[in-house]
């Protein structure tokens, strides 16, 4: 990571001098700038004045990066850092006074990141919108290998970068210090072309390298073999590339269909002659663990596929599904992550997140339980919340089928029905582990959901997942599971619901009126929306020209008071819950969170009606800010 960059005259005035770009562009005015600074001079702990507009609701961080990138002003990397909230002030001063007492100077960035100030992947995010270029994300991003040889492999080994592709002004290259001058001067004159720099991890590219050295030294495979291969690869290598969640392979009557799920739908891949589809079936067959010679009854495998470029291992749940035309084939993407989201950055509101947290994570006892259907991202959650809670002094065991996430200092098992390791077997021997949390990978049955609870009964932590519409169904079934009310209002302290929607594409979005249509099928007006700024993306290469790119996360935290614990133990209705939940517990719901992240330009409206559960009108938009935490 790179140094300060040289002091400019104008440094010291960057907030002033970029307040004044947001006035002149109409982002904020000067009544909110005032309130703003009247707002931040009362703060008990400081906060940066473009952090107070955010949290105010004036303006997103979207919108201040945007502005940043096309009003740049010379501004040092540590100022940069704190004015856009990426570190506090006293975090700055203590690495510049560490940075000093160094010899040689080590870069400022680097201190930053030993110190665990800031994560690697914020300061890439950070030096990408201060310099105005993009991150490349090696784990996934396609490189053209015709760009590398030995002698370019020698010098971007010495000086951290990896060329990426071919672009009309020149070739795309990503650096570990997108900074370092020497470094992109090197790679202009190895390369033989103009450099377009990004921005890259410096783990990722180091380990590329090697694969890369690895891979060019290796003994070819039969041609025959390879084609097959190949293809089979390439077909996992895109779908991580278009950050797929699954891989559907279809026999049909005249062709073998590939598609992808992407963003929550289904996209053409690439369809192959018949002559391929048994050699392409087979192959996966058998890196399933399946039985080849099996083709009239339906099976289940599991696929361990390791990236070649980056070494990075796919866990990939396969079903074999026999139809006329033959076996069809869906592969689910499970990635083995080893870096969890922070559990600031779950896209929780500020307000809903606090109180996730001071309520359900950090008290001692008790089930939280994270529901929603398959792939609402429950998985991701659930591990940033015991990430949370992972402690020295903490005993965490955990039942997975499978282990997803991969979390130092936790115990966690992997069901394995084939060794008769079951989720029934693993549950009774986990509460002798002397654990202080017990994480479930899901609740399925009554014998589960009694576990858990008795877990909690006996003073453990339990987080689980379960699969339900809201959260007042996750309690519901858990009362249509036969489980005590008494045991439900004793134990369960949170129900998180959600769900995960296509976020609008940045490269191409742009601001809309609200379509009134969409508005009456929510029984909302205008009115109710007041201070939006709504997009809609209008389609892009990036975006495959579907105007979203990527998903975002709303959610519905259900807290547990009394007034809602009484509501269970009488067994009222779900409407009668959901109103004492609306009324006294500071419940949002799912739609209405996902309104206001349409309302900040993250989604659209279409997303919002088309896939979140509606009970009942929301609330107008100020007052689910203020519920929520003013974003």
């Amino acid at each position: 990571m790179s140094n300060e960059p040289n002091s400019h005259d104008s440094e010291a005035a960057f907030p002033e001098a970029f307040l004044h770009i947001l006035l002149e562009q109409g982002l904020i005015d000067e009544v909110q700038l005032k309130y703003a600074q009247r707002v931040q001079t009362k703060l008990e702990l400081a906060k940066p004045i473009l952090i107070v507009l955010c949290d105010l609701g004036y303006i997103t961080n979207n919108q201040l990066v945007q502005a940043f990138r096309s009003h740049p002003i010379k501004v040092k990397l540590g100022c940069f850092l704190v004015e856009f909230g990426y570190i506090n002030a006293t975090d700055l001063h203590q690495a510049l006074a560490a940075q000093q007492q160094m010899p040689g100077h080590k870069r400022l960035g680097e201190i930053l990141i030993e110190r665990n100030l800031i994560s690697e992947s914020k300061m890439l995010e950070a030096l990408a919108d201060l310099v105005g270029i993009s991150v490349i994300d090696l784990s996934v991003a396609r490189v053209d290998m015709t760009l590398m040889s030995k002698q370019i492999l020698k010098s971007a080994n010495k000086h951290c970068f990896v060329p990426i592709e071919k672009q009309q002004n020149g070739v795309l290259v990503a650096f570990g210090d997108p900074l370092d001058s020497e470094a992109i001067e090197i790679a202009r004159r190895v390369l033989g072309t103009e450099i377009i720099p990004a921005a890259g991890r410096h783990s990722q590219i180091l380990r590329f390298l090697l694969n890369y050295e690895r891979n060019t030294s290796q003994d070819k495979k039969s041609l025959a073999e390879q084609s097959i291969v190949t293809i089979v690869n390439q077909i996992f290598d895109d779908a991580i590339l278009q950050e797929a969640s699954d891989i559907h392979i279809e026999p049909l009557e005249l062709k073998l269909r590939i598609r992808f799920r992407i963003d929550g739908l289904m996209a053409h891949y690439q369809d192959f002659s018949l002559e391929f589809a048994q050699g392409i079936i087979s192959r996966i067959k058998v890196i399933a663990g399946a039985d080849i010679a099996e083709k009239r009854r339906h099976q289940d495998g599991r696929v361990l596929y390791e990236q070649a470029a980056t070494n990075r291992v796919f866990d990939m749940r396969a079903s074999f599904f026999t139809t006329i035309n033959g076996e069809k084939i869906v592969l689910r993407l499970l990635n083995r992550k080893t870096e969890l989201l922070d559990i600031q950055e779950v896209g929780m509101a500020p307000l809903m997140l606090e109180r996730f947290v001071q309520d359900s994570l950090d008290v001692p006892t008790g089930v939280v339980i994270i529901t929603g259907p398959t792939g609402s991202g429950k998985t991701t959650t659930l591990y940033s919340a015991v990430d949370y809670l992972n402690a020295p002094e903490v005993s965490i065991v955990t039942a997975e089928d499978p282990v997803e996430y991969v979390i130092d200092g936790v115990a966690q098992c992997s069901i394995n029905p084939k060794i008769n390791l079951t989720y029934e077997e693993t549950l009774r021997h986990i509460v002798r582990q002397d654990p202080d949390i017990i994480v479930l990978g899901e609740i399925r049955d009554r014998f589960s959901a009694e576990t858990a609870i008795q877990a909690a009964l006996t003073g453990h932590k339990v987080l689980t997942t379960f699969h339900t519409e809201d959260s007042i169904g996750g309690l519901l079934r858990l009362l249509n599971m036969e489980v005590e009310a008494f045991l439900i209002s004793s134990t369960v302290v949170s129900v998180v619901a959600q769900r995960l929607i296509r976020r609008v594409c940045r490269n191409c979005a742009e601001p809309i009126q609200p379509d009134t249509a969409l508005l009456r099928r929510l029984g909302i007006t205008l009115d109710d929306l007041t201070g939006g700024t709504f997009m809609l993306g209008k389609g892009c290469d990036k975006c495959r020209y579907t105007g979203y790119q990527g998903r975002v996360c709303v959610f519905e935290l259900l807290t547990m008071n009394e007034m809602v614990k009484d509501a269970i133990l009488r067994r009222q209705s779900s409407y009668e819950i959901r109103r004492i939940s609306l009324e006294s517990a500071g419940l949002v719901t799912l739609l209405e969170d996902g309104l206001v992240k349409a309302a900040a330009g993250i989604t659209s409206l279409q997303e919002v009606i088309h896939n979140l559960p509606r009970f009942g009108k929301p609330r107008p938009l100020y007052e689910l800010r203020r519920l929520l935490g003013n974003r």
